[in-house]
Formats: C-alpha cells, structure tokens, sequence
C-alpha cells in the first residue's frame, strides 16, 4: 500500500499535468471550458510555469515517496509536501469558485488525485486533511473578492450607488418618476469598487452609459439628472439644428457641480452626513 499511494499513484498524477503541459505549449488542451481560460487570467505569470511548477513538485514528492519507504525522516517530509500540495490547491480552487463563474476542471483534477493520495497515504489523518480543507473553502468564501466576469454586458443605464446615499436617493427616485430603466449596481459588490478604485472616482452616484459604439461616465445626481434632462429636452425640441444642439449641451454640463456621497473603496462604503461633499 505504501509503493501504491507514495509512488504509483504521484506518479500517474505526474504523467496527467505532462499531458497538459505537452497540450498547451501545442496550443491546446486537456480543459476546453471556460472555467480554464478565465482561471489562467487569475495568474500573475503565463499559466505554463504552474505547469512546470506542478511537474517539479511531483518529482519530489516521488523521490520522497520512495525515500520514506526505508526511513521515518523522509516519510515525515513527504507528508509534509503532500500536506502543502493540497493546501495550495485548495486555495487555488476555492478562489476560484469564489472569482470565477465556473472552476478550472485540470485544476479540480489535480485536487481530487491529492486527495486520493492522501486517502490511501494515511486513512487516519484523512479527517484532518478534509477539515482543513473545508477551513480554507469556507474561508474563501467570506471575502468580498472581485468576481471575474463583466457586469455591463448590454446597452443601458447603470447606476453605481448606495441605499444610504441621498445624492443616490435623489437621482433614483428621478429615474423612476420619469420611467427610465436602469440597471442598479450596489457598491458593496467588490467589483464596482474595485472599478471605481481604477478611475480615481471617490463619490456616489456614478452613471455609466453604455452604447452600441459609446460608453459615458457621469457622477454626482446633478450631472447624472441634467443629462436626462437635456435628453428631454432634445425631444421636446421642435426643429433644433445641430450646431444649437451641440451649444446647448456644452452650456449644460460646462458648470455642473460633482456632488455626491464619499466612498471607502476598502470597505462596505456608507454616506453619513460629515462625509457628504457638498456642491
């Protein structure tokens, strides 16, 4: 049982992640879904160096395997990697059903041989590998994390904003008084502060507009109301020429003030009186 699970079975894992790697330096792959694409973005470096990092790694853990088989010391060391193989898998994988819409299945496929060798490794300290396991999923899952996948995916309005903001508020119940439909995005979702954070914006509301070959970003109710307006007033307007139209437009927004509710890119963002920018 010892040569099965240090050896035999380390071993045909390491033959599994030479088969991707073989794949993916020809441009293909053992993982055709979506999941494997998007967990690759998740990297800070070209996904093939996890490849050559796992392949690495493997190589020791069999050399271990079949030095532990002869003495206690190597035996130690190679629980030890196998222990740290799983644990970092296992950050991997619980990030990514955390991040991304679905999970890396090559990834899921490395986790799940690990666990086997650790099942057949030491049954009796299976218990501790699964309840550390469980530890670091459910970790994971109480992050706010930046999820990876687009949040403005057709034509529309979309709202940036806060249920305890009243420059929010005020902007909404505009919107809703005159019919027009919007997407609402909260900004405790970590992926609207963490846009707001990438274009130094700090305050609520932010409208984003989003066109078949134009996207505008406005912020402040004033802003965001004075452009519907001027919408409705371009189709009241019996005949106006182009040249009027522009002008008026300019005048419009030329002195607008930005006024909203400050925002804690770091945090749950709330609008308290003291921390209102006023116009």
């Amino acid at each position: 049982m010892s040569i099965f699970s240090r050896i035999f079975l380390p071993f045909l894992l390491l033959g599994y992640i030479a088969v991707e790697t073989y794949l993916k330096l020809h441009n293909t792959s053992l993982c055709g879904q979506v999941g494997c694409k998007l967990a690759g973005e998740l990297l800070r470096f070209d996904p093939i160096y996890l490849n050559y990092f796992g392949l690495a790694s493997l190589l020791v853990l069999i050399l271990l395997g079949y030095l532990s088989l002869k003495s206690s010391f190597f035996k130690m060391l190679f629980f030890i990697g196998l222990y740290s193989a799983i644990a970092f898998e296992a950050t991997i994988i619980s990030y990514q059903f955390v991040v991304n819409p679905e999970p890396c299945i090559f990834c899921l496929g490395i986790f799940s041989s690990l666990l086997v060798i650790a099942l057949f490794a030491d049954f009796k300290r299976f218990a501790i590998t699964l309840a550390t396991v469980s530890a670091i999923f459910v970790g994971m899952q109480t992050l706010a994390v930046t999820k990876n996948h687009a949040f403005i995916t057709q034509d529309g309005y979309y709202l940036i904003q806060s249920d305890t903001c009243p420059h929010c508020k005020k902007v909404k119940a505009y919107l809703l008084k005159h019919n027009i439909d919007y997407h609402a995005i909260s900004t405790q979702e970590a992926s609207a502060r963490s846009f707001l954070k990438f274009i130094n914006i700090t305050t609520i509301p932010v409208l984003i507009i989003k066109k078949p070959f134009d996207t505008r970003i406005l912020t402040g109710d004033a802003n965001i109301i004075a452009y519907f307006q001027s919408q409705n007033t371009y189709i009241e307007a019996s005949t106006p020429s182009l040249l009027e139209t522009t002008s008026y437009h300019a005048e419009l927004f030329s002195a607008v003030p930005d006024d909203g509710c400050t925002i804690t890119i770091t945090q749950a963002p709330a609008c308290e009186d003291d921390n209102v920018t006023q116009p």
